[in-house]
């Protein structure tokens, strides 16, 4: 969500730059004292606010009551419906963002997304995976997803935003590095606010990031360990906010800091000051500080998520930054494959050839591949195929993707050839060279079933139809005899 019109928060399951920093870089002795006062205050306010909420509930049940008994008194459902939307416009709301964001009383609706995708559910998850991508490539690559519900798709109203000229420079920053900052943690507040009501868990990822498989069920299996204790958040990446799990019910009050702060300090050090005004004691040293804080942020290792990006949404910024507790993945996956020669106009890298990626010793990486470009896999004898696999890209160069490429089979008889030409075979529709198609890559993903009716297969082909701006790597080949 690099801008409103653009970028548009993507979640349900993975906000778009991260910043790894410790506020111990922070040499002001009065701050920690001022956010206790600041944060004891609030919390007093939050009680009062409550016991006049539940005063102020009691008296409209009564008028409500009055209305259907047999009374002189009457009061019709639409004065009733009247009056309780004066009454919930006066009671205070956690967190209160116009407080905060004041100018957000100019606009009515400001803070509703302006564009929503999906089904809107409400409750019931118990995991609310969320970050952001660009609304086309959501919408390109998992169509069915955001129709179904599983994902949606939000974007906050222009004037959810504060006039980010006005803004002081901290830190020795720039001044367009504090309004990217500052813009950064009204994303993640404004993913927080919408996502409180959507499940019982909340957690943080990037577009940038790449996970270990199963990373779902070690999540859930943790957070069942950890259940009972207590915890503000789990810690899924050492990095950043990335992998950073809360519980729903303690987002209004992480908002409400994060809001109260927004103008000042980056988002993870914000983070870090909540858990200095809960648990530290300002006459006690930072050992003892940060063995409490330490109770509050449960650090699950091996890390689930890797960083993977490099430009950041700020105009010149290079984040090379990687989790070392995420650990070394395997870069291929091996198959045993049917014997065969191997073919290829794309032009390899150093000794990740086609040959290794077929015997399963290596994946196969190839520069930029053009229009015309092609794999061919011809079998020393004609085989059988029941199915194929074909993987391209990896955990760290998960960029290095097929794309607009079709996988297409050489059949053995002829008389196949001619029914798909005639169109008599639903499966597949004629390519060159008396090749035919039988699927594409998606997502970097190519893997299907071969139709019996199409015989023996002389030989297979990786068909390249438009220029590539990438390299391409091809990390598994599995073809099913």
């Amino acid at each position: 969500m690099r801008s409103w019109h653009g970028k548009l928060f993507f979640f349900a399951g993975f906000v778009c730059v991260l910043m790894l920093t410790s506020w111990h870089t922070s040499k002001s002795d009065n701050l920690p004292s001022q956010l206790h006062l600041v944060y004891e205050r609030l919390l007093r306010a939050e009680q009062r606010g409550e016991v006049l909420s539940q005063e102020l509930l009691k008296v409209l049940g009564q008028l409500q009551n009055r209305s259907i008994a047999p009374s002189n008194i009457t009061i019709s459902n639409s004065s009733a419906l009247l009056e309780e939307r004066v009454l919930r416009r006066l009671l205070p709301s956690q967190p209160n963002a116009h407080i905060y964001l004041p100018h957000l009383k100019e606009h009515e609706g400001s803070l509703k997304p302006i564009v929503h995708l999906g089904q809107r559910r409400t409750g019931g998850l118990s995991l609310i995976i969320n970050f952001c991508d660009c609304i086309v490539t959501v919408l390109a690559i998992l169509p069915d997803a955001v129709r179904s519900g599983v994902i949606e798709v939000i974007s906050p109203s222009p004037h959810y935003y504060p006039d980010f000229s006005n803004l002081k420079e901290t830190f020795g920053d720039p001044k367009e590095r504090v309004r990217w900052r500052t813009k950064q943690n009204l994303d993640y507040s404004f993913l927080m606010l919408y996502a409180q009501s959507k499940g019982t868990y909340y957690v943080q990822l990037e577009d940038d990031i790449v996970a270990k498989q199963g990373f779902f069920q070690s999540m859930k299996k943790y957070i069942e360990q950890v259940l009972s204790e207590e915890w503000l958040f789990l810690e899924f990446s050492q990095l950043g906010f990335i992998g950073k799990l809360f519980r729903t019910s303690d987002l209004p009050m992480i908002v409400e800091f994060f809001l109260m702060f927004h103008k000042d300090k980056p988002i993870d050090w914000l983070l870090d000051h909540i858990l200095w005004v809960k648990v530290c004691n300002p006459e006690k040293d930072l050992k003892h500080c940060n063995n409490e804080k330490a109770r509050l942020k449960r650090a699950y290792k091996p890390s689930l998520f890797q960083h993977v990006g490099l430009h950041s949404s700020l105009p010149g910024k290079i984040q090379n930054l990687k989790d070392k507790d995420f650990g070394n993945q395997v870069l291929f996956k091996g198959h045993y494959n049917p014997p065969a020669e191997l073919s290829s106009s794309l032009e390899k890298y150093q000794s990740h050839t086609l040959e290794r990626a077929y015997n399963g010793d290596d994946f196969f990486w190839g520069l930029t591949p053009k229009r015309g470009d092609y794999i061919l896999i011809t079998f020393t004898t004609p085989q059988a195929v029941k199915g194929y696999f074909f993987r391209s890209g990896n955990i760290e160069t998960n960029g290095d993707r097929f794309y607009n490429t079709t996988v297409e089979v050489l059949p053995n008889n002829n008389s196949v050839k001619e029914k798909v030409t005639r169109g008599e075979l639903a499966c597949c529709k004629t390519s060159s060279d008396g090749f035919v198609q039988i699927g594409s890559f998606k997502n970097g993903v190519a893997e299907g079933e071969v139709d019996g009716a199409l015989g023996q297969i002389v030989a297979m082909r990786l068909h390249v139809h438009s220029d590539s701006d990438v390299w391409v790597l091809l990390s598994e080949i599995f073809i099913k005899v």
